[in-house]
């Protein structure tokens, strides 16, 4: 079965064997061993010196831990969103109190850096920006450098969701100067759902002193603590931590300049081929993902049908998210993929869609 959709991704073979391990002591040398050694790997893939905590949980997880650690009811935010999961960001910080100002980009346009420039001038100040580096659900990536780079004009804090990016899409967290990034370890890592991953700068530090939203489970000073000793504050997710640890020696065994490329070549491969079957791509070509590709739905093409065909087909790819639920499917090629499996891919998508077409009316 080719599971292509933008997240969980296929594991491999040695990180399906790590899963069943025995259990360790979550209190002892082992353990204590097992996470630095993983948390000191995954700052290479995050290109930062800065401390990194590993939370068990999603992707949303990191998320919402980065909004109550930062931030303080009535703050003001801008939410720079092309998509549902930043607006999700944005919810998230609204459902904590901090007062939202959304800048939003048409559905398939990355965010325009000058646009988020003349909203921290005109509309400023804020207490920080969020923005989603690569937007699964509508294949984009944004200039994150750009956009990094105007909002240092500014003493906002740059909170950056990588969940779909960092360890597959280039993203310098402190060449760019990013305060916090975020990453989940069932995308590009290669690894099952159950890990987040939260990079924090000094200045992002600072601003949690002064945080005054409630956290408990998400407090990030309370894993610095126990990372300190070689712990987590609560039960960790033991067997997600030993197929990581396998998983980030297979990356590092490719080395990170070569994933990216071959990240590249896959989705060059793959939106080369979804337009030689006739397909129009949803996102702007300039600014198209590496790690999900959208496509439209032309009107004959009844977009149900085809996803349940191609799982008869042995492939499984994912439909539209929200206002986009319909209007799209998405193909995505990040973590353990090739391109002889776009190929398997396309074949598949090729043979599925004369039997996934709507007959015409007739009158």
């Amino acid at each position: 079965m080719q599971l292509r959709i933008p997240g969980p991704t296929p594991l491999p073979d040695a990180v399906r064997e790590a899963l069943g391990r025995q259990m360790i002591n979550h209190r002892g040398p082992e353990f204590a061993e097992l996470i630095g050694r993983v948390t000191a790997r995954l700052k290479t893939f995050f290109q930062t010196t800065n401390d990194l905590i590993l939370l068990t949980a999603s992707g949303t997880g990191a998320l919402e831990a980065a909004i109550v650690n930062t931030l303080s009811p009535g703050d003001r935010i801008l939410a720079v969103s092309v998509g549902v999961f930043g607006d999700r960001f944005a919810e998230i910080a609204r459902a904590y109190g901090a007062e939202v100002v959304p800048l939003s980009f048409t559905p398939g346009k990355a965010a325009d850096p000058e646009a988020v420039l003349r909203m921290l001038k005109t509309s400023g100040p804020f207490r920080a920006v969020l923005v989603t580096h690569n937007e699964t659900s509508t294949g984009v990536t944004n200039d994150l450098e750009a956009i990094a780079r105007v909002v240092r004009e500014t003493e906002s804090l740059l909170i950056v969701d990588g969940i779909s990016s960092v360890g597959s899409i280039d993203l310098k967290t402190d060449a760019w100067g990013c305060d916090l990034v975020l990453a989940g370890s069932q995308k590009g890592w290669m690894v099952p759902p159950g890990l987040a991953m939260v990079s924090i700068s000094p200045r992002a530090w600072d601003a949690y002193k002064l945080a005054r939203m409630p956290r408990f489970y998400w407090d990030l000073g309370k894993a610095r603590a126990s990372l300190e000793r070689g712990q987590t504050p609560a039960t960790p997710a033991v067997s997600i931590l030993f197929a990581l640890d396998v998983a980030l020696g297979l990356m590092e065994r490719e080395g990170m300049s070569n994933i990216f490329a071959r990240h590249h070549r896959c989705a060059e491969r793959t939106r080369r081929g979804v337009k030689d079957l006739g397909l129009d791509l949803f996102a702007d070509e300039a600014h198209a993902s590496d790690t999900v590709t959208a496509v439209k739905i032309p009107d004959d093409l009844d977009v149900s049908q085809l996803l349940q065909v191609l799982r008869s087909e042995g492939v499984v790819l994912a439909g539209g998210q929200g206002p986009l639920a319909g209007k799209m499917f998405r193909i995505g090629h990040l973590g353990w993929i090739n391109e002889s499996d776009v190929d398997e891919i396309l074949a598949a998508l090729s043979r599925a869609l004369p039997r996934a077409r709507r007959a015409p009316i007739t009158r």
